[in-house]
């Protein structure tokens, strides 16, 4: 766990959760599991405040708990997984992409809410999408429901795990200090059966609270008519392997589309798109897939012949980069992608073009060359790249201070005489991206911060373009006139309004750079937890 690392949690943390929440989850990462009344301890909070942070995080997926030896209850908390609220945005829009605005919205409660049950997602969903319809106009429950079973078919939400059912003998035994939560993988994507009847409502205005019956009386009736639904204790959350699945998957058919062409991109998109569900997230091949079955898969608008197909496949796999290989001659030819070997690719040309940028073309050639090579003495580095010896050793002494490349000694003898040992220069290129990732998270701590200074040296001029926004958009419901509107929005200032612009476009800068970022962050994780899995 890297400094970075930390920070960058402390930072997203009391973005989303707040300071007291960030104390406890900050704590539980600087120093492991630990018991209840140690956090409390340590933390100097009080037992409530810590109780209350620990359930928001256990909440949303960000600490865990496990019984010890002793029958005490220790708190771990998950720095990878706090990270991935980075990565919200991504998910949110990817399910927009694939499943329309219903789809976005029940990613984002369950993402903002960590757990939730799916009648309570439903009417949420229905009700947002009916506040942003025109007048008359409803979102029916059974179309949220049927975009929520989409999502659970192709893998994207899931089951949280259950406290299982104790039988009746064991009722006499004391209770664990901590229930033990499980479930059956078959169970992690059945959607109960559910029979919502009902359309989403709009918000009521604050006149209706005068209507007929007095104000104590009506939570009373509420609590009355208030009925378990089917679904209750069924919690469903984000599954956020399967939005990496996807977005690893769209990553090899954009780097198949620029090598190649938009057929054999469309044929690798078929092959993982039939593969996506059977294949889980952390292989490093798909299942094997025969040419006829890739054939009747592929879209229909494409009109391409079954020779053809063999022969885009034939190139796929005979290609130096190996994202297509063959595992067999049956059924026309069975077809794998070789997935590990994809993510290493992405993650080499990531590398590449870091180096392009930050040291220039000639760099760049250099560390290819030994990328390529493996293993190259430096006279060997002069000649294949072409460059001058004085040039050569600066740019191999530059990489080599930056971690870049690596130098491995080679002695002829034992004792490791100068004259007589050779000096090879390579490319380790885990610890390369490993050195990378902690720069990317030092980025994205740096933007984050610049950000929060940029939002609150204009905090003010924020305050008052709210409360005037505020102010419009009340009288623009009461049908005020056009003359007193004008006088409404001349309360900000030329030089304000100018002010204003410039922050917003510095903030969409920053977040558009933490995307970038988080971008080249996913390649390079994917191709570091992938080769770790390997080992």
């Amino acid at each position: 766990m890297t400094q970075a690392e930390i920070k960058l949690c402390s930072l997203l943390l009391q973005e989303h959760f707040g300071e007291i929440v960030d104390k406890i989850g900050t704590h539980l990462i600087r120093t492991g599991s630990q018991p209840l009344r140690a956090i409390v301890h340590d933390t100097g909070t009080s037992l409530d405040q810590v109780k209350k942070a620990l359930c928001v995080l256990i909440q949303h997926n960000l600490v865990t708990y496990q019984i010890h030896k002793r029958g005490i209850v220790e708190y771990e908390a998950h720095c990878s997984r706090i990270l991935r609220i980075l990565r919200y945005p991504r998910y949110i829009y990817t399910a927009k992409t694939l499943y329309s605005d219903t789809g976005e919205l029940i990613v984002e409660e369950l993402l903002l809410n960590g757990k939730m049950t799916m009648s309570a997602v439903v009417k949420k969903v229905a009700d947002r999408l009916t506040e942003t319809m025109e007048d008359g106009k409803t979102m029916d429950y059974s179309e949220v429901s049927s975009t929520f079973c989409r999502l659970a078919d192709t893998h994207f939400v899931q089951r949280c795990p259950l406290v299982p059912d104790t039988p009746e003998s064991a009722d006499a035994q004391p209770p664990p200090p901590a229930p033990t939560l499980s479930i059956n993988e078959k169970d992690m994507y059945l959607v109960p059966k559910l029979n919502l009847i009902g359309k989403g409502k709009r918000r009521r205005s604050s006149d209706d609270d005068a209507v007929g019956e007095p104000r104590p009386k009506r939570p009373k009736q509420t609590a009355e008519s208030k009925e378990p639904t089917p679904d209750d204790g069924i919690y469903w959350q984000a599954n956020l392997d399967r939005f990496h699945q996807h977005f690893r998957d769209q990553s090899i058919v954009s780097a198949v589309a620029n090598r190649m062409d938009q057929t054999s991109s469309e044929i690798v998109r078929t092959m993982l798109r039939m593969s996506e569900i059977t294949t889980s997230s952390c292989a490093p091949f798909t299942q094997p897939l025969s040419s006829n079955e890739i054939f009747r898969s592929l879209p229909v608008g494409y009109n391409i012949s079954k020779q053809v197909l063999d022969q885009y496949l034939t190139l796929l796999a005979d290609d130096p980069l190996e994202f297509v290989g063959k595992s067999g001659d049956s059924g026309g030819g069975m077809y794998v992608i070789n997935l590990h070997k994809a993510l290493a690719s992405l993650a080499m040309a990531t590398l590449e073009s870091i180096v392009q940028e930050r040291f220039g073309s000639r760099c760049a050639r250099i560390f290819r060359l030994v990328l390529r090579k493996k293993h190259l003495e430096q006279k060997q580095v002069e000649d294949f790249a072409m460059i001058p010896a004085k040039e050569a050793k600066d740019m191999l002494y530059k990489l080599l201070s930056e971690n870049l490349i690596s130098l491995q000694e080679i002695p002829k003898t034992p004792d490791h005489a100068p004259s007589r040992t050779f000096y090879l220069y390579t490319v380790n290129s885990l610890s390369a991206a490993r050195m990378l990732l902690r720069r990317c998270y030092k980025s994205i701590a740096n933007l984050i911060e610049r950000r929060q200074f940029e939002t609150k040296e204009n905090k003010r001029l924020l305050e008052k373009s709210q409360r005037v926004e505020a102010i419009l958009a009340s009288m623009q419901a009461t049908g005020a006139e056009e003359a007193q509107l004008q006088e409404i929005e001349e309360m900000i200032t030329a030089p304000e309004r100018q002010q204003l612009e410039s922050l917003k476009r510095n903030v969409n800068k920053l977040d558009a750079s933490e995307i970038q970022v988080d971008e080249t962050i996913f390649v390079l994780e994917s191709y570091t937890e992938s080769t770790m899995k390997r080992a």
